[in-house]
């Protein structure tokens, strides 16, 4: 682990070292008690967290107009539910030993990783915010060296400990301002791991269909496989509803990306992580507001 700054160590980042302390036992936790806790604090959340359930609904609203209302809370609860066993897996994934991860996941479509590497060419894996990200991270990991593109967390504490921990898993950590080193860094021929899923304001985003809902999506993704000369596919993860194992799933995208259109090449973009997301819609995070900025003029879902 990096040095620790002798600044993290101020009382007032005290109740943050606890809960890093309670994430670090909850990662060793037997995995179905992780399931289980995961189910309580979902129903808990779903009637307790109003502001997140209000998003929830309003994204389901959006984006599965042709559910009914049942049907939309019982999407819902399900949502809260995955997302709150997330949050154990997130534990799992900063602490996890290699080993006990090893086999608890299949791979599918690796022939197109292999392909798009096969010329030595850097390559761009397109993925989504799921809420087991951190430990498909380290899975996939093991399939192939990887390096994750991420935005820095607002605490200094959980960013310490996230950052750190990435860094001793993945050959690279590069986050999402520094374009030169991530350009560099695909020139070189390596493999890394982006997710321009959320809603980062009108800066460097256009205005592109996403579950047929128009909504600002950052431009950097063909900028960087353009500047980059990287491949680009689409990486997706799954739990198994009954198995509780994961898929690994490597997507290829549409091959006209980049096209040199920013509204074109975010359609595209959306289009095969919408895709993605269709496969396991509940185990996304909805609990985001993708839709937040809006064309001008027009009025705020949330």
């Amino acid at each position: 682990m990096d040095s620790l700054p002798k600044n993290l160590l101020h009382p007032r980042h005290w109740p943050s070292w606890f809960a890093v302390l309670i994430l670090r036992i909850i990662s060793a936790l037997p995995f179905r008690a992780k399931l289980a806790a995961g189910n309580f604090l979902g129903k808990v959340g779903y009637h307790f967290i109003h502001k997140r359930r209000h998003i929830v609904e309003v994204n389901i609203d959006l984006c599965f107009p042709d559910l009914s209302a049942k049907e939309k809370i019982q999407f819902a609860k399900e949502i809260f539910k995955q997302n709150a066993i997330g949050f154990f897996e997130i534990a799992w994934g900063w602490w996890a030993k290699s080993e006990d991860i090893a086999h608890r996941y299949t791979v599918e479509g690796l022939e197109h990783l292999d392909a798009a590497k096969a010329d030595g060419s850097g390559v761009l894996l397109v993925g989504a915010h799921f809420v087991h990200l951190d430990l498909c991270g380290r899975m996939i990991n093991q399939v192939t060296p990887l390096g994750p593109i991420y935005r820095k967390h607002n605490n200094p504490v959980f960013e310490y400990v996230i950052t750190s921990g990435r860094k001793r898993r993945f050959k690279n950590v590069l986050e999402r301002s520094d374009m030169r080193a991530i350009v560099r860094t695909l020139r070189q021929g390596d493999v890394l791991w982006y997710a321009p899923d959320q809603d980062y304001g009108r800066n460097q985003a256009v205005f592109a269909p996403f579950f047929g809902v128009s909504a600002a999506t950052l431009v950097s993704t063909s900028k960087l496989a353009r500047l980059g000369r990287a491949k680009t596919l689409g990486l997706f993860h799954y739990r198994d509803p009954i198995t509780h194992q994961y898929r690994i799933v490597f997507e290829p995208i549409d091959p006209a990306f980049p096209t040199g259109d920013d509204i074109q090449d975010a359609t595209l973009i959306n289009a095969l992580i919408e895709k993605g997301i269709s496969v396991q819609p509940d185990q996304y995070m909805w609990v985001h507001r993708r839709f937040k900025t809006r064309p001008a003029g027009e009025a705020s879902f949330y």
